[in-house]
């Protein structure tokens, strides 16, 4: 079933791959990250102000963090983003064997543990070299797992209400996943597939879960979102006038 929504444009901010957005409720401002354009912005909707934090390299996501700041993947590096000042710290590098790669989309686990994946340097669009990429936690004390590796475009994630399902997309393998997730020890496993995108649907890419516990993927090239049922498998398709519509996050 298709749906057609009008998408109003409130951030007027041009950037070249606008991607990851986060409602941070607390201070009531959108954050997300140009990945291309090599900065981390930040909307305040009461003031229709933009103030934005330049990277030295292509940053995948930004998160807050409960001590205040940010955590952000840039290049190969997570970093700690200190707002007030302007400057970054690493705290980890990952893929160190691997440096055309970086880090892409990224998002903290109900309690507070980070998951980023990262993907190979793409040539245009969708074009990258293959299984090049991996999907990796870090925790509180800086150490680093790494889960899944062989992956393509590591692209959206989040997880199911009840906590127990972790949905993850690799882009370039046309699917929406789910694993069995215990968020006590940040395993997952027993992989299957919950939706599998179709010819003209284009790539899976940004992912969010709502209250319902319904899946909300923007799909790149493919100008639609889909709306998933992960527990039946049914859909509706949402199209915009967005033809590289990318990423999608809760608020």
């Amino acid at each position: 079933m298709a749906s057609l929504v009008n998408v109003e444009c409130v951030v007027k901010e041009s950037a070249l791959i606008g991607e990851g957005p986060v409602w941070e409720e607390s201070a009531q401002t959108l954050l997300f990250v140009d990945i291309a354009g090599r900065r981390i912005h930040r909307w305040s909707p009461t003031t229709n102000q933009i103030q934005y934090v330049e990277t030295d390299y292509m940053v995948g996501f930004a998160v807050p963090c409960r001590s205040g700041g940010y955590i952000a993947g840039v290049g190969r590096n997570i970093v700690a983003v200190d707002w007030s000042t302007q400057t970054m710290r690493s705290l980890v590098e990952v893929d160190e064997d691997k440096p055309n790669n970086r880090l892409n989309d990224g998002k903290v686990d109900p309690i507070g543990r980070l998951l980023a994946g990262t993907m190979g340097m793409e040539e245009r669009p969708t074009v990258v070299q293959r299984q090049q990429g991996s999907l990796y936690s870090l925790t509180s004390d800086l150490t680093v797992t790494r889960h899944l590796s062989q992956v393509d475009i590591s692209n959206g994630l989040d997880w199911s209400v009840d906590q127990r399902t972790f949905f993850y997309i690799d882009s370039l393998s046309l699917t929406v996943d789910a694993f069995d997730y215990d968020s006590s020890t940040g395993q997952f496993g027993n992989r299957r597939v919950v939706y599998r995108l179709q010819e003209g649907e284009g790539f899976p890419d940004g992912m969010t879960v709502d209250a319902d516990g319904r899946l909300w993927v923007a799909c790149y090239n493919g100008g639609r979102i889909i709306n998933i049922d992960p527990a039946t498998g049914s859909f509706y398709w949402f199209y915009t006038s967005l033809g590289h519509t990318g990423s999608t996050d809760h608020s």
